[in-house]
């Protein structure tokens, strides 16, 4: 069995967990988050924590217990925390503007790139700083990974988009020859 889920999950103040059948819904503060899991593996809650085992002996029922604990752990603390990334541009020109429910990109093409926002998530922009929001925390790095996929940077001058805490590795480029 998985080390991680092995260990019950905590509930902290505020939430509340529904287990029926194969879909986990869990309620809190900052929203609700529901997620359909596969019956190789037996969720149990109660009022203070949530324990994750297999429901039969094999490798994937094991491998899954371990998975669907980080799942209901992220679900968990997004409706408590919720998640956050920040991405930067950089390059002459190159900046973001949010015009009502999409993200307008000008990052050195002929036209600017169009990106709907997906419900559930919040975009910010301020000068060439973007930080998106959300409970979800698949959603929240899948939009990042999406507006990051359209620029990413090259190593000469480091244009394009990146993470806040990316490390760009930089290349030296040609040299005069004597």
């Amino acid at each position: 069995m998985s080390r991680i889920a092995k260990r019950p999950i905590e509930l902290p103040a505020g939430v509340t967990v529904t287990v029926l059948g194969g879909e986990f819904k869990v309620k809190g503060p900052q929203g609700e988050l529901a997620k359909t899991f596969k019956s190789d593996v037996t969720i149990v809650a109660d009022d203070k924590e949530v324990q994750v085992t297999p429901s039969h002996k094999s490798i994937s029922a094991n491998a899954l217990s371990g998975t669907y604990a980080s799942h209901l752990k992220n679900m968990i603390e997004g409706v408590t925390k919720g998640f956050e990334k920040k991405l930067i541009v950089e390059g002459v020109g190159y900046k973001y503007a949010v015009n009502g429910d999409e993200v307008r990109l000008d990052i050195g093409f002929s036209h600017p790139v169009m990106v709907p926002i997906p419900a559930g998530i919040k975009v910010v922009v301020e000068k060439s700083n973007m930080t998106i929001t959300g409970i979800d925390k698949e959603m929240v790095g899948e939009f990042a990974a999406k507006i990051r996929s359209l620029k990413k940077v090259e190593p000469y001058k480091g244009k394009g988009i990146r993470y806040v805490d990316e490390v760009v590795r930089r290349k030296q480029g040609k040299k005069a020859s004597a």
